[in-house]
């Protein structure tokens, strides 16, 4: 979405805030209000914290605007410090109000004051900033569709029908390990289009010469590690996973239960035998599950810089591409996003397309990938808005691709996700590395 003149801009934000319609139009009116961990959120939450983001546009910017409810500054502000006192994250589901229908009506009011914001824009002193921090609300309301799938799932899982599904893709044999040769480049996002703060900016990184994984770690790999005793054998833990495993009695990824004896893996599409999804990637493993699996398997995860290395550069030209399989945008010929619909995971090989030239799948969609990365600044980096991505560099894992649930205009090679080295609700999964 590389949105430029603000009829791009504005084009893009009806366009972002209607799909957001889209994914919550399956919902009953009590679906949008349950809150089912800590960690979740309602989903009409998320419907007001995107138009709270974009209220605070209208605030700073529009001539003459008015808050709309000063309650609403309170209940959906998120972790931003600066914009006054807030709910704690595991209390959103606690308050009945504002009703749904008031939080629609709220989103239809900002939507017309951001209309008119938009007719105004050239005309107003600060418009490059502002169009820069209406783009940020763009990718920001693209974040929560995200976390929108991921909420819905905890909630309702195959309650919930994504709207359509993909018919069965053929699949190509994915097998075995690429060899990466090492050196300096760089990395990181140095383009004219949107990227996150925390993408750049680009400098140079060394590596040495690498193997790894043509696919991401399978169920079927995944169930090796677990029958050999993965989950039981300290060995193959960091310390503070291991004492995660005990304390929090895991014997699996999130969302598999234990049926007859067979694991069972839940989703959008029901409830299937883990061993009829052995060829799918594996997902909701956190990182110390990740790292646990790899060091069973004789490798390691790879660090960022290797993940972004396979990702992008093309090592005849010695440039570094946006994609895997080049410039050319996501599409469903490429990549499993958001946009395709089934909301889970596809088989390893079906999306050939998207292959890099060392023959890599599915780097891109599908699963979040691990890295041994700690999320941490790049040198030289400067915030472009305060509490957004820097207030969270300490303390957590690198992960990169996106997964089924991210929008394919979100995406690209050089996006840096990151979460706790516990957690595991996100769709996450991993690829291993090692050393040549």
């Amino acid at each position: 979405m590389a949105a430029t003149t603000i009829e791009d801009i504005a084009h893009a934000y009806h366009a972002v805030r209607a799909q957001t319609l889209d994914i919550v139009a399956p919902l009953e009116i009590e679906d949008f209000v349950v809150q089912t961990a800590p960690f979740m959120s309602p989903p009409r939450w998320h419907m007001g914290h995107t138009s709270w983001f974009f209220e605070m546009l209208l605030k700073e910017f529009l001539p003459g605007y008015r808050v709309y409810d000063e309650d609403y500054l309170y209940y959906f502000n998120s972790y931003y410090d600066r914009f006054g006192v807030r709910i704690d994250k595991d209390q959103r589901g606690t308050r009945s109000r504002p009703t749904v229908k008031e939080t629609l009506r709220y989103r239809t009011i900002i939507d017309e004051s951001m209309l008119h914001l938009f007719e105004i824009m050239e005309s107003l002193s600060g418009s490059e900033k502002l169009r820069c921090l209406v783009r940020l609300g763009i990718e920001h309301e693209m974040q929560h569709q995200e976390l929108l799938v991921y909420d819905i799932k905890h909630l309702l899982c195959d309650l919930y029908k994504p709207g359509h599904s993909e018919s069965s893709r053929p699949t190509v044999n994915v097998q075995g390990m690429a060899e990466i040769p090492g050196g300096l480049f760089r990395i990181g996002h140095g383009g004219q289009d949107f990227a996150f703060d925390n993408e750049k900016p680009t400098h140079p990184v060394y590596v040495q010469d690498f193997a790894i994984d043509r696919a991401p770690v399978s169920v079927g790999e995944y169930l090796q590690f677990m029958r050999d005793g993965g989950y039981s054998d300290y060995r193959w833990w960091f310390s503070e996973g291991w004492m995660t495993v005990q304390n929090e009695r895991w014997e699996a990824p999130l969302y598999w239960e234990k049926v007859d004896g067979d694991w069972m893996i839940r989703g959008y599409t029901g409830l299937h035998r883990a061993e009829d999804c052995e060829n799918e990637p594996v997902s909701h493993v956190s990182f110390y599950e990740a790292s646990a699996c790899a060091k069973w398997a004789g490798k390691r995860l790879p660090t960022e810089a290797e993940w972004e290395r396979t990702a992008c550069y093309d090592s005849e030209s010695g440039e570094a591409k946006a994609f895997p399989w080049g410039n050319k945008p996501a599409d469903s010929e490429t990549a499993n996003l958001l946009e395709n619909r089934p909301w889970e995971v596809a088989p390893i090989g079906s999306y050939p397309a998207g292959q890099n030239p060392y023959a890599c799948h599915q780097m891109i969609g599908d699963v979040w990938e691990w890295t041994s990365s700690d999320y941490v600044p790049y040198p030289g980096f400067v915030p472009d808005f305060d509490e957004y991505n820097d207030k969270w560099m300490v303390g957590q894992k690198v992960l990169r691709g996106g997964s089924y649930a991210t929008p394919r205009s979100h995406i690209r090679s050089t996006y840096r996700n990151f979460f706790h080295p516990q957690e595991r609700w996100m769709v996450s999964g991993f690829r291993c590395a090692r050393t040549l």
